[in-house]
């Protein structure tokens, strides 16, 4: 199973909270029940929690399908389940409307995190929507970046360069992202064009969407020393390296064929889970350490365009809401644990035995749709 959409949580994520094994089949059967979240959450909440840069349009008068028979203010346009982020470009019959003369409502969504929801023309100005436009079709075209959100947060920076067709890229923290994870490159804000409370004010964001679809592990530059996991107990946990490189808390290593996962680094050593992810243990000695740092990707997603960029350039992942993300873990171990007793999971034993509720699922749906879902409206006519 290849992960071809924007997940809201990652591989790693779901299978630690379960505790569940790794391996070619789980996690494939991982980032399916990941992908599959993310539908539904669309489906129920009707709007997407990732970035998308691009141009959608609009009919005016704008009493058509996407209109959705607003009878609108002549002024105003509402953008129904289009979310807007920030935008670039406004035009309309031909005629290009400065951002100088466009407010974006609710004006204080920005300073909460949220989307735009509809945009008005500022009526001491001359700008009109419709102009010379020949039909009423699509006579409205807006660019910019839609969503919920397009926030990140550092995730590492790379530990190689990386070209234009380059298909993965190695970071030097595996701990920070992982498959189902959309990362930026060179993510940054660009220049505004007016002052608030103006469409203007609000800087474009910059950068090359990534998306995760799988992680291999790679030489780290150190090697095992000293006494540490030296030998095949689960109480031989405390790991010393030497060479140039670091240890992340959170990563997952390799040492021959066991993997660990570490769980905090004090003064250069790491303490360390042995025979994680259903490996065995092993005797070590001086072993090369790898870290399951190098992502397989897809580039320039998103609206985004492939870039170069240098050793060390920072890293961010896209800031997916936290009970987004927390819903997205609960629906994809929900449908592991599902589909491992193929579907006829149960609570009690013999006659009293009854189907799971899955009570505790249902209150996390209720708590993200009251949150983030898109409400219904009545429109007067």
């Amino acid at each position: 199973m290849s992960i071809w959409q924007p997940c809201y949580s990652n591989r790693y994520e779901v299978q630690r909270a379960l505790d569940f094994a790794p391996g070619v089949d789980a996690n494939a059967q991982t980032d399916r029940a990941m992908m599959s979240a993310a539908e539904n959450i669309y489906g129920q909440f009707h709007r997407v929690f990732y970035p998308y840069d691009g141009t959608r349009w609009a009919d005016w008068p704008n009493q058509g399908e996407w209109g959705g028979g607003q009878y609108a203010d002549p002024w105003k346009l509402r953008l129904n389940d289009n979310d807007l982020v920030c935008m670039t470009q406004l035009q309309s019959g031909g005629v290009t409307i400065p951002l100088t003369a466009v407010f974006l409502r609710p004006t204080d969504n920005w300073q909460k995190g949220m989307p735009f929801t509809h945009f008005e023309l500022d009526r001491s100005q001359s700008y009109t929507f419709g102009n010379a436009a020949q039909t009423p079709q699509n006579s409205i075209s807006m660019t910019g970046t839609w969503g919920y959100g397009a926030d990140a947060d550092p995730a590492g920076t790379l530990a190689a360069e990386v070209g234009t067709g380059d298909s993965t890229i190695t970071v030097t923290d595996g701990s920070q992202a992982g498959p189902g994870d959309l990362v930026v490159l060179g993510y940054g804000r660009g220049s505004t064009t007016a002052s608030a409370p103006y469409a203007g004010s609000i800087a474009p964001y910059l950068g090359e969407r990534i998306l995760i679809t799988d992680v291999t592990a790679v030489a780290t530059g150190l090697t095992q020393a000293g006494s540490g996991c030296t030998t095949d107990e689960t109480s031989d946990i405390a790991l010393s390296t030497t060479g140039t490189g670091a240890l992340n808390v959170g990563e997952v290593l390799v040492l021959d064929q066991e993997q660990l996962l570490v769980e905090q680094v004090v003064a250069g050593v790491a303490t360390v889970r042995r025979a994680f992810a259903g490996t065995a243990l092993q005797d070590h000695s001086g072993a090369t350490v790898y870290a399951f740092r190098q992502y397989s990707v897809l580039r320039a997603q998103l609206g985004t365009s492939a870039n170069s960029y240098a050793l060390a350039a920072a890293v961010v992942r896209h800031r997916v809401p936290q009970l987004i993300r927390d819903l997205s873990i609960a629906e994809s171990e929900v449908q592991l644990l599902n589909e491992g007793s193929a579907y006829a999971r149960t609570v009690g034993s013999g006659e009293s035995a009854t189907p799971a509720p899955g009570v505790g699922l249902m209150d996390k749906w209720a708590e993200a749709r009251a949150r983030y879902g898109r409400k219904g409206r009545m429109r007067g006519v």
